[in-house]
Parts: C-alpha cells; structure tokens; sequence
C-alpha cells in the first residue's frame, strides 16, 4: 500500500522514522534491570535512554482491555469488557467511547484497525456471544458483519493480512480448529473448509487473552497459537487459512490454563511466542521460544521471562528487540527472543508497536500506556 516513490518529501520522512527508530533500539538497548521493588520503566532502575512506559488516562477504570490496535503515535483503538470500545487520535490525552450501541453484555478481546476510521472488533464467547462488528466512521456506527450460529462454537482473535483479506480463529469445532474468512475487509465472513486443518489434541484451544493467538505476516502467512491440551502447538498457513502444518514449541502445556498466549513475527520466518501459566499463583518456566524458519521448529528462550506473559510485539526498525507484557510487567529481548529482562512491573495484557516508534500496551483498571522517552 501507499507509494514506493524514494526520493522528496516522503523519502526524508522514510529516514527519518529509520533514524529515529535506530535511535529509539539504541535507548532500549541501554535500559538496565530494574532492582528489587523498583518503580515504573523510566524511573527506578531505568538506563540513560530514558525510555518508559507513559500512562494515559481512559477514565474507565472498570474496564479491562486485552484488544489493542495501534494505528501510529497518535492512533490507537481499545477493545474491552462490557462491550467497550475506545479510540484516541491525539496520543491518548483524550479517549472517545465509540462502543457499538447495544454491545454492553459483549466481551470484546480484539480489535484490528486499518486508520482513525475504519476498524473491525471481536466479541468472544460460546455461540451467539462471539461476534464480529466493523465501523468506517470512526465507531459513530457499527454493523454487525457476523454471528456465530454454532453453539460449539467460540471466537478467540482475528487478523488482517491486509485492508481486505483477514482471517478469525475459534476453538476447536468437532475435532478441528474453525476459522473464518472475509476477502472484504470484515464485511462479510465465511467458514473456511476444515479438510487442511490438523485435528486438534484433546482440551486445545486457543486463548483469548491479547488479541495476538492469530497473528499475519505478508499476503499470505498466518500463525495460531495453541495451549490445553498435551503440548503447546504453533499452527501455520501459507495460503490464508486454506491449509495448515501444526508445530510443538517447548512452551510448557498439559493443563487448560497453560500454552502459548501470543505470538508475533517481524517477517514470515522470524517469530516469538510467549505464554505460560495464567493462574497468579503458578510458576511458569520456559514461558518464551523463538523460531527463525517460519514456525516450523521452536527453541526455548535461554533465560524466558520470569512468569506468565500474554501479549508480544517486535520493536519498530529493529531486527532484534522486542517487548512481551502480562499481569507482573513488561520484558524486552535486544537478541531476537533468545534472552528477556524484565524493564517494568505494571500490568498490560496486550502489546502493539507501528512504523512510526507508537508503541502502546493496555490492560486492566482502564490502564493503557505509550512507550515514550
């Protein structure tokens, strides 16, 4: 999308936002763990770069948002419980409710914006509770573009490959995970065949935790992550959702509350998926793994973050550094996912980043933040 013209005004801008974005790897890069008890990314334990985690106040404080779309630095949308829908386009100092009308019963848990007005979310749950809607105008009006029929069936996330063709993922119906397909942009969606999908393990499902259990790469390249069932699986598709090859990661699973959360790829062969064990009181060792060949093997992380993380993002202009969040903090990896550190120890469920250094997280208590320095 967009011109590939080099030269004039949009070639400067182009480097520009690579020096910035070399310039914003190097701050993170120099970031320090922070000690024992420290505050918030930027004060205690914080490096010379002088990156943190700005809060910017939704005034929802009752609302937990685990769906994040982040257009740029100052464009960002929200997807949370009791069927809320938020949309800043200043930088988060002031948040517009665009809820669709009717939708309070709802549990939103993704959200995928294409610009300040067009976005599509995804309400979850058993049946008719899982939902699709989509705006053009910002969220002054919605329509609902799908609803599930299936009471087998429940709707986890969903991903844009992009402005037209997206994909949606629910849990296993009749041995096989379900996946919609819309070619439109969200207007209209449709099963696809299950005939190119691996069965699924007893107990696997995804969760729906981040918005990031189906993530995309390119035209064409899809990723699933699963947890439930004996192992933590990654499931990939070349060709849209048409096909699929299933891959076990080290991410410990066995248990319906462990597997892995969310994934995210810089291209179609280098990806990070984190998990773990939900549960507060659970330890969860080997929570991260890398890949460097698509998906189709897994290594652990040398040293994984020290719990349970449920959303990952690749830093803007950086082959190496990226971010995973949870309930306990936020950790970065300048090594690809090898090594994390821990840099903040407030609660994000979800992470996203643009071209342009937006890097935003959100969360419960109405907290969402932008990465500022």
């Amino acid at each position: 999308m967009g011109s590939t013209r080099r030269g004039g005004r949009a070639g400067r801008r182009t480097g520009r936002l690579v020096a910035a974005g070399v310039a914003c790897g190097a701050a993170l890069a120099a970031l320090t763990v922070p000690a024992a008890g420290a505050g918030p990314l930027g004060t205690a334990g914080a490096g010379p770069g002088g990156v943190h985690w700005a809060p910017k106040d939704t005034g929802t404080p009752q609302v937990r948002f685990r769906g994040l779309a982040a257009v740029d630095r100052r464009t960002a949308w929200l997807a949370g419980t009791g069927g809320t829908v938020l949309r800043t386009t200043d930088g988060g100092a002031r948040w517009r409710n665009v809820s669709p009308p009717g939708a309070a019963g709802l549990e939103f848990r993704d959200v995928r914006a294409f610009d300040a007005r067009r976005a599509v979310v995804l309400a979850i749950g058993a049946g008719e509770d899982s939902r699709v809607y989509r705006t053009e105008d910002g969220g002054a009006s919605w329509t609902e573009s799908f609803r599930n029929t299936d009471p087998k069936a429940f709707y986890d996330c969903l991903g844009f490959f992009d402005r037209r063709h997206g994909l949606a993922l629910s849990d296993p119906v009749d041995g096989k995970f379900r996946v919609l397909s819309t070619a439109d942009g969200g207007r209209n969606w449709r099963v696809l065949p299950s005939a190119g999908m691996p069965p699924a393990s007893a107990g696997e499902a995804g969760f729906a935790a981040s918005g990031q259990c189906l993530v995309t790469s390119g035209a064409r390249d899809a990723w699933v992550a699963t947890g439930g069932g004996a192992h933590a699986r990654v499931l990939h598709s070349a060709d849209r959702g048409l096909t699929w090859t299933a891959t076990e990661t080290p991410v410990p699973a066995g248990d319906p509350a462990k597997g892995v959360f969310a994934l995210a790829f810089r291209d179609r062969a280098h990806g990070i998926a984190v998990g773990g064990d939900y549960r507060a009181d659970q330890p969860s060792p080997k929570a991260a793994a890398v890949t460097a060949d698509g998906g189709r093997t897994w290594r652990p992380a040398a040293t994984p973050p020290p719990a349970y993380r449920s959303g990952a993002a690749w830093l803007p202009h950086s082959r190496t550094a990226a971010l995973a969040v949870g309930p306990t903090g936020t950790d970065l990896t300048t090594d690809g996912g090898r090594t994390w550190r821990t840099i903040d120890t407030g609660s994000y469920d979800t992470v996203d980043c643009t071209p342009d250094l937006g890097c935003w997280a959100a969360g419960e208590q109405g907290r969402v933040a932008r990465l500022e320095r």
